[in-house]
């Protein structure tokens, strides 16, 4: 693969993001992109893209990069449930 993207997101809840994206790379079965994630350290989620083309590389950023943002807003939300009396 000849293109790659690496992103690191710095989170107290960063094992929580990897837990909730985690099933997703299970069941990825694209032949132009692959992702990794893994936790770097307790609070550094690490997603790691490669593919082959530009395209796919921009294709598969938008669905990683979606997909740990959405269990970010959900996190938030449970947070804030938490702090109402």
């Amino acid at each position: 693969m000849r293109h790659e993207a690496l992103f690191r997101f710095k989170s107290a809840h960063a094992g929580h993001l990897f837990r909730a994206v985690c099933p997703e790379m299970e069941g990825e079965c694209n032949p132009r992109s692959k992702a990794e994630c893994l936790l770097e350290a307790p609070d550094t989620l690490v997603l790691k893209v490669h593919a082959a083309d530009i395209a796919a590389l921009r294709a598969s950023l938008n669905m990683w990069l979606r997909l740990i943002s959405v269990a970010q807003e959900m996190q938030e939300l449970l947070n804030n449930q938490e702090t109402i009396p």
